[in-house]
């Protein structure tokens, strides 16, 4: 019997512990945001989707190593005489063409990793948070400037120079080979007079 009542009180002691809690923050100051007309404000180094500055850029690939997701897809075409890419705004000089720069952001798992090693700092984690897509493929972003058209061209550029450069070193393997062979002649026809003075002699 004993038992009992202390059930009881128990019972409604523990419901005036949970309902002091609840007239506590009745009058207390709401924290609830009414999103999406509310915005939450975000600290300094939030971590949401990741921006390229493509100007930046000099498709060294640093990024895409340290991804532990491997969610970054760099694809880059040597420059070629006479082309001239300019210098980034820290000064690092652009040699290579930037053909494929892609982040699949479903993949990323916003770590941050590819921030740190850019030597020209150029891709940066920003306080956008608001991307969702029904179409998966809408969240591979795609932020290499240049055209198809540019891309072949420029493939077609660097193809033609590894000809010439390859043919230029053939010749002058070939001038060379040719520049050994002819002192070499001369000795054998020297060496041939030679004998021919000793016979007659």
């Amino acid at each position: 019997m004993k038992r009992y009542f202390k059930n009881i009180w128990d019972s409604f002691y523990t419901i005036a512990i949970g309902m002091g809690v609840t007239f506590r923050h009745l009058f207390s100051r709401a924290v609830t945001i009414q999103y999406p007309d509310v915005k939450p404000e975000l600290t300094d180094r939030a971590r949401n989707r990741l921006y390229v500055n493509m100007d930046d850029c000099i498709g060294c690939d640093q990024c895409s190593k340290a991804c532990p997701v491997n969610c970054i897809e760099i694809e880059t075409v040597k420059a070629v005489p006479p082309d001239d890419l300019g210098v980034t705004s820290t000064g690092n000089p652009k040699r290579l063409w930037v053909t494929k720069f892609d982040i699949d952001i479903a993949k990323c798992c916003y770590c941050g990793l590819c921030v740190y090693p850019c030597p020209t700092e150029c891709i940066k984690m920003t306080d956008v948070y608001e991307f969702s897509e029904f179409d998966r493929h809408n969240l591979v972003y795609n932020y290499s400037t240049m055209t198809p058209a540019e891309i072949e061209e420029a493939k077609q550029k660097f193809e033609k120079w590894q000809a010439d450069k390859a043919a230029a070193k053939k010749a002058a393997a070939e001038k060379k080979k040719e520049g050994g062979e002819k002192p070499k002649a001369k000795k054998q026809e020297s060496d041939e007079s030679s004998d021919n003075t000793k016979s007659e002699s």
